[in-house]
């Protein structure tokens, strides 16, 4: 791998190719650098390379390195599973929260948001591929979670993000992301106070070309940017 500038361009590349293949404007997906495991450092350092926004997956890392200025000059969105008695470390301290994966969670969230007089944006995570292993709501509950999402009035439905299942297979995971897309769709079409429905985050390191040919608005690329992380350590 090349340094963090430079693997971040060959990334763009990939992203421009994929899109121009789907008929898209490269510039409608968002690129999101999955920082896990990386240093306050390698964070500037993508930021500097033209990354749109920063995620994080653990709450003690975001408090950790936004302490250090890790984050600024980029939106900072968190992406990891969310345990509610860690929502007061990220309500009103992110600009999105990307997986919202239970209502319990969009609950906590909306009453931790309300105590703090913002609304939060949200997108919620679907386990389109049903594994266990996974939280999520299903693609059946999405339509019923979006049509209610006024009962939750401190946030803000912006989308939809997804992990599918990992494929074997090159292209494996593309009918996946066209059930996402489709489900994208379907609850866009409706606008509300609080929903305003725009990101579909879908994509990461071995996927994110298939996911942009599928419809993906932002991808989240750790890997691919960073290097492999190690878990040893």
């Amino acid at each position: 791998m090349g340094t963090i500038a430079e693997n971040i361009a060959q990334i763009r590349a990939n992203m421009a190719q994929a899109a121009r293949q789907a008929g898209r404007e490269e510039t409608q997906i968002l690129l999101c650098a999955a920082s896990k495991m990386n240093d306050a450092a390698r964070v500037r350092e993508a930021i500097a390379g033209g990354v749109d926004c920063c995620g994080e997956n653990r709450v003690q890392e975001l408090v950790e390195k936004r302490a250090l200025g890790a984050y600024e000059g980029r939106p900072l969105h968190f992406i990891g599973h969310l345990q509610t008695n860690k929502v007061k470390f990220v309500v009103g301290v992110v600009d999105l929260i990307e997986s919202v994966d239970r209502e319990e969670l969009l609950a906590c969230v909306d009453r931790q948001a309300r105590k703090l007089g913002i609304v939060q944006d949200i997108l919620l995570e679907v386990n389109i591929g049903l594994e266990q292993s996974k939280s999520g709501f299903t693609a059946e509950q999405v339509p019923q979670i979006a049509d209610r999402i006024a009962e939750f009035p401190n946030v803000r439905l912006r989308g939809l993000m997804a992990i599918p299942p990992v494929s074997e297979h090159p292209g494996g995971n593309r009918r996946y992301f066209a059930e996402m897309r489709n489900l994208f769709v379907d609850i866009s079409a409706k606008k509300g106070d609080n929903r305003n429905v725009d990101i579909l985050s879908m994509g990461m390191s071995d996927d994110y070309t298939d996911a942009i040919l599928e419809g993906s608005t932002m991808v989240r690329i750790g890997t691919a940017i960073f290097g492999k992380r190690n878990y040893n350590v």
